[in-house]
């Protein structure tokens, strides 16, 4: 019998849902909203009914009966660190969304609304390895400086979900093998996938490994500090150096890679020299997840948006392919990973992890 299921993506302005008949899409929308509506609320949860509100009629509109629905699964939140998995919400997980353990973020919404309209209709809610996955080895951890140790802040959902796709696809287990994962979109993270675990990740959000096209990624400690203090900067505006404003941003101008790539291809020597230094600094990084695997490394698999980006791939087989043979996904696509996760459970492949 097939698996009908809602999944619920929510960002800070815009809902993006998908209605899936096993894997099958039937539909997707992504509902937009202004910064008008999304201002009345206060806070994130205050935004819940609003949200709901949209995708049932949404769901009504495309005739799709939300009765006949089998499972709910929703983009996992700002949790306490876990290691990967579908999670089944449970009331404890319920209660760590709405206070965002970790900070308030729209996705806290994904597993509220998914609990919210599962109980309605008496079908189990999920949500699927959220940023917070944390699997790191012991040692990853200490960064050299005992106040500042080093956490796991990464595009889990997507990195999971090629990892296992690979894997599937070349008739392997993902518990047997040591993969190099790379996620190019607007934050770059890379990791070392040891047997089914991310040992090691370059944190993708403020403060690790290559830059992006909005990102800084790791900047010279020293200076940093000497900037936060010149006087001439608030903690604000030089967290927007690193986040939001930094990488490609800083040196283009632009976070659109389709820009930056066109000027390349047009022979543009500026934006040349900043996609070669976006290229070495990710190469560095494969390089080090490659060290941390210890060599064993039996494929390295790259996905995200930057990986459409011809110029870039070919720069990155040129310096990573003699550590292990690559493979390519380019994109992303976040409600299909959402919705083999929570597959996986219905069908009993693996078990839901109980959040604690």
């Amino acid at each position: 019998m097939a698996i009908k299921s809602l999944i619920i993506n929510p960002g800070s302005t815009s809902t993006k849902i998908g209605v899936f008949e096993d894997e099958t899409l039937l539909f997707e929308k992504t509902l937009r909203h202004s910064t008008e509506e999304i201002a009345k609320y206060g806070s994130i949860v205050e935004q819940k009914d609003f949200r709901k509100e949209i995708i049932t009629a949404c769901l009504a509109e495309n005739n799709c009966d939300i009765k006949s629905l089998n499972m709910i699964v929703g983009r996992g939140g700002m949790l306490k660190p876990i290691p990967g998995g579908t999670y089944e919400v449970t009331d404890e997980l319920l209660a760590d969304l709405k206070v965002g353990v970790q900070g308030q973020h729209a996705s806290n919404l994904g597993g509220i609304l998914a609990r919210e309209i599962g109980d309605a209709i008496g079908v189990p809610s999920f949500i699927v390895d959220p940023v917070v996955v944390d699997e790191l080895c012991d040692e990853a951890r200490l960064s050299g400086v005992p106040k500042l140790p080093r956490t796991s802040a990464f595009h889990a959902l997507n990195q999971k979900a090629v990892a296992k796709r690979y894997a599937k696809e070349a008739e392997k287990d993902y518990e047997r093998l040591n993969l190099i994962v790379v996620h190019m979109g607007g934050g770059v993270s890379v990791g070392a996938h040891k047997e089914g675990r991310v040992i090691d990740v370059f944190n993708a959000l403020d403060g690790d490994g290559a830059f992006s096209p909005e990102r800084a990624g790791g900047v010279p400690t020293g200076p940093l500090i000497r900037l936060c203090y010149s006087g001439e900067y608030t903690q604000q505006e030089v967290y927007k150096m690193v986040v939001g404003n930094g990488g490609f941003n800083a040196y283009m101008g632009t976070n659109d890679m389709r820009e930056v790539e066109n000027l390349v291809n047009n022979g543009d020597p500026k934006a040349t020299a900043i996609c070669n230094a976006f290229v070495f600094q990710v190469s560095k990084d494969i390089g080090s997840m490659a060290c941390v695997l210890k060599g064993k490394v039996d494929q390295i698999i790259i996905t995200g948006g930057i990986a459409y980006d011809k110029n870039v791939m070919g720069g990155l087989r040129e310096a990573c392919e003699w550590i292990a043979p690559m493979t390519v996904y380019p994109g992303e696509d976040e409600l299909l990973a959402l919705v083999q996760g929570g597959l996986r459970v219905m069908r009993k492949e693996e078990e839901a992890k109980v959040y604690a």
